[in-house]
């Protein structure tokens, strides 16, 4: 079983990749193998609306967004990592995001698969961008892990954020949480538990 860890923030070592790093620990001493997913500093656009990732499971920007879905069909569980930039998660990783889940609607192969969100702060905004990110889990079909808190972590530097040992303690909590949750699923499949049965999607609009 494998975890894909994304970084959202720009900085590949920074207090996000500390955060996010716990969390991996914590997986890995379960047996579970994890890889960190850094967006870097490269620019990641925003998504055009085109649809053609409706025909072909892929974004027609080919970059991260991508890559990352290549990886995913063969990924048992996901983190979503980001600093708080003006209390939501930073313009990269919403990017990012909005691209890889509206392909996602088509392809279908993020679903039933563990998630989580981890938020990075110094001080404030942690909540809010928490919210944001795990909307997208909400409409995925994707169940959300949680642990003993909120999943974030409060620091200015990654030395700071190693010394918030709630946060800290939150992130393994959470690495420990997932993957349980991974070895539940796994033992369900083994004695042949079904996903449950869906529906054909309905879409309504407002105004009728």
């Amino acid at each position: 079983m494998k975890v894909l860890l994304v970084n959202g923030s720009p900085h590949e070592k920074g207090c996000t990749y500390t955060a996010l790093a716990e969390v991996a620990g914590a997986l890995e001493k379960q047996g579970i193998e994890t890889e960190i997913f850094n967006l870097g500093a490269k620019p990641v656009s925003g998504c055009l609306g085109c649809y053609a990732c409706m025909k072909t499971g892929q974004c027609c920007m080919d970059d991260s967004v991508n890559e990352f879905l290549s990886k995913a069909a063969e990924t048992d569980g996901f983190v979503f990592g980001s600093p708080v930039h003006f209390a939501s998660a930073t313009g990269k990783l919403t990017s990012f995001m909005d691209r890889a889940f509206f392909a996602n609607m088509w392809s279908g192969q993020l679903a039933y698969k563990p998630v989580a969100a981890v938020v990075s702060a110094r001080r404030g905004g942690t909540t809010a961008t928490f919210d944001q990110i795990n909307k997208y889990f909400t409409m995925s079909n994707m169940p959300i892990v949680s642990s003993q808190y909120w999943n974030m972590v409060h620091g200015n530097t990654p030395k700071e954020v190693k010394q918030d040992l709630e946060g800290m303690q939150t992130m393994r909590t959470l690495g420990n949480n997932m993957a349980w949750l991974l070895k539940s699923i796994e033992a369900g499949k083994a004695v042949g538990l079904a996903l449950p049965e869906k529906e054909a999607p309905v879409m309504t609009n407002f105004i009728r």
